[in-house]
């Protein structure tokens, strides 16, 4: 792991159910020095993991969709612990419901410049 890049010293969680994709990411955040958690690939592990570990997290990247299930109740776990996080989709903002379309979201095939756009402190 990288020390010096620009997620040197963030705790990342990745909530992805598709195991690839995930190491993927892993890699491209750990490529920029963050410390990557996960991935997690079910809203209810990742609905525990943010209980147990909120305090402990910098941002979370999260799957809209796992195993075919929304991955809204984990967005808002992580709004009422203020924890960052960006929502990652294979479809435009218009995927998203109402209620969840102010937060940040990349699109499927991500890029590391685009989790790192999305992620490093401003």
């Amino acid at each position: 792991m990288s020390n010096d890049g620009l997620l040197a010293g963030c705790r990342i969680l990745v909530v992805e159910d598709d195991f690839l994709l995930g190491q993927t990411i892993l890699d491209m955040l750990e490529g920029e020095g963050a410390e990557v958690l996960g991935p997690v690939g079910a809203v209810d592990e990742a609905m525990t993991f943010v209980a147990e570990q909120a305090a402990t997290l910098d941002h979370v990247i999260l799957d809209l969709n796992l195993h075919g299930v929304r991955s809204y109740p984990v967005a808002d776990a992580l709004a009422r612990h203020n924890i960052p996080f960006v929502f990652m989709t294979g479809y435009g903002r218009d995927a998203l419901d109402e209620a969840h379309r102010a937060f940040p979201h990349c699109i499927k095939p991500v890029t590391r410049g685009d989790l790192v756009a999305a992620l490093a402190p401003r």
